[in-house]
C-alpha cells in the first residue's frame, strides 16, 4: 500500500530576510517586501527537498493544496497529486495553511512536510497537535523551532527514511516569536507546543538557545579582540549580542537583530539589507562578522539571510569572521556549525574548518558542514 505524504507549501516564507524586514507576517510586511524586491525561494525549497524523495516516488500517494501552496512544484517535480480545498491564487494566508492542515488531517496522511517558518509550524500545530507526524522544509526568516529538518535535502531525506519505516519520531518545540517587537530589536519567542516528527541525530535542528547573562563578560573580551584586530575594510556586522558587542563597544548606535556595516570604526549603515549592503562594499575590501546560533549552530541562513551568498560570494571566504563564547560552542555536543544560504555552490565553498574567536586572544577550529 503506498504511504500518504501531504505537502504545505507556504509560498511567501522567507521573503522577508533578504530585505531586511525580519519575517513576511502580515499583509502589510508582505507588500513592503515585494517594494523592496523579494524573490520568493519557498518553491525553490521544496524541490530541493524533493530531490531527496525520488527513490519512493512510486510508493508515495502526494496530497497537496491548489497552486503556489504545493501543486505548481509538485508538478515541477513530475508527481500527479490529489489536490485538496482551495486558495485564492497569490493570495494565501494562514488560514489557507490551517485549512490544508486539516484536510491533510482528515485524509489520514502518514506525514505532512511543510514549507515555511515558525509561522506555518504554529499554525499547523494548532490543528493537527500530535495527532500525525509533521516535518518542516525550513523557508522561513526566523526559524526558532526545532520540528525542522536542518536544511530541505536533509528534510527529504528525513521523510523517505521515515516512510520507508526506518525511523522513529520524537516531540518537537514549536516556537515563534512576536514579529513587530522582533522588528524594534526586543526578541520574545514562546512555546507553543510540541509537534511529532522524524528524527536522526544532526539532521534535525535543534531548538534555539540564546546568550545567557554568566556570558555577558566572554561577550565583551570578544568585541576586544575583533576591535584590536579592526583593519582598513567595511565590517558587515551580522544580528545577535555578540556581534553587536563590537559596536557597543565602540559606542556606536546598532540595530541588535539587523544587519549593520561599520567603516574605520564608525557607522555607515544600520538595519540594511541585501541590495543595500552589495552596493555599499562594490569595489570595496570587505568582512563579514557572524555568531553561531546558540543549541543549533547556524552561522548563516537563519536570522541573517540579509547577508545572502551573493553578498557571502562578494566578501569571499577568507573574509568571514566568526564568534562565539566557548559555552555555546560547547552546547553543539560536536555538532558542526551549519549553513543554509540557498546557493549549493556557497554552502560547498563555506565547508571546512574555521577560526572561532572565543574571547580576547583566545580561539579554536570548529568545522562547517
Amino acid at each position: 500500500m503506498k504511504k500518504k505524504l501531504g505537502l504545505i507549501v507556504n509560498p511567501i516564507a522567507g521573503m522577508g530576510g533578504s530585505v531586511g524586514l525580519k519575517g513576511t507576517d502580515g499583509k502589510k510586511t508582505l507588500s513592503q517586501a515585494k517594494q523592496l524586491g523579494a524573490i520568493p525561494r519557498a518553491h525553490i525549497r521544496t524541490t530541493e527537498a524533493f530531490k531527496e524523495l525520488s527513490s519512493i516516488k512510486n510508493s508515495i500517494e502526494l496530497y497537496t493544496y491548489p497552486h503556489e501552496m504545493g501543486e505548481e512544484q509538485a508538478k515541477v517535480c513530475s508527481y500527479t497529486p490529489k489536490i485538496l480545498g482551495s486558495i485564492s491564487k497569490g493570495k494565501t494566508t494562514s488560514l489557507d495553511t490551517k485549512n490544508a492542515a486539516k484536510d491533510m488531517l482528515n485524509h489520514k496522511v502518514d506525514l505532512i512536510l511543510f514549507v515555511g517558518g515558525d509561522g506555518t509550524a504554529r499554525d499547523i500545530y494548532e490543528v493537527v497537535g500530535d495527532k500525525i507526524p509533521v516535518l518542516g522544509v525550513p523557508a522561513g526568516v526566523k526559524i526558532h523551532s526545532s520540528s525542522f529538518a536542518i536544511n530541505p535535502r536533509a528534510a527529504g531525506s528525513l521523510a523517505t527514511k521515515f516512510l520507508q519505516g526506518l525511523i522513529e519520531l520524537r516531540e518537537a518545540e514549536v516556537m515563534d516569536i512576536d514579529e513587530e517587537a522582533f522588528r524594534q530589536n526586543v526578541l520574545s519567542a514562546k512555546l507553543y507546543g510540541y509537534l511529532k516528527v522524524p528524527h536522526e541525530e544532526q539532521m534535525v535542528q535543534n531548538v534555539k538557545i540564546g546568550s545567557i547573562p554568566s556570558q555577558r563578560e566572554t561577550i565583551e573580551s570578544i568585541a576586544w579582540e575583533i576591535i584590536s584586530n579592526m583593519k582598513e575594510d567595511y565590517y558587515i556586522i551580522g544580528p545577535g549580542t555578540t556581534t553587536k558587542s563590537i559596536l557597543r563597544k565602540l559606542n556606536l548606535e546598532y540595530s541588535l537583530l539587523g544587519v549593520d556595516i561599520v567603516y574605520q570604526k564608525k557607522l555607515i549603515a544600520s538595519d540594511i539589507n541585501e541590495n543595500q549592503i552589495l552596493k555599499i562594499i562594490d569595489g570595496k575590501k570587505s568582512k563579514i562578522v557572524v555568531t553561531v546560533i546558540g543549541g543549533q549552530g547556524y552561522l548563516f541562513g537563519r536570522g541573517n539571510q540579509q547577508i545572502s551568498f551573493k553578498v557571502i560570494k562578494k566578501v569571499g571566504k577568507d573574509n568571514i569572521i566568526i564568534v562565539a563564547s566557548e559555552d555555546k560552542i560547547i552546547s553543539l555536543k560536536g555538532n558542526p556549525l551549519l549553513v543554509d544560504t540557498n546557493d549549493e555552490e556557497i554552502n560547498k565553498m563555506l565547508k571546512g574548518y574555521f577560526r572561532v574567536t572565543t574571547g580576547y586572544r583566545r580561539s579554536m577550529m570548529y568545522r562547517i558542514a
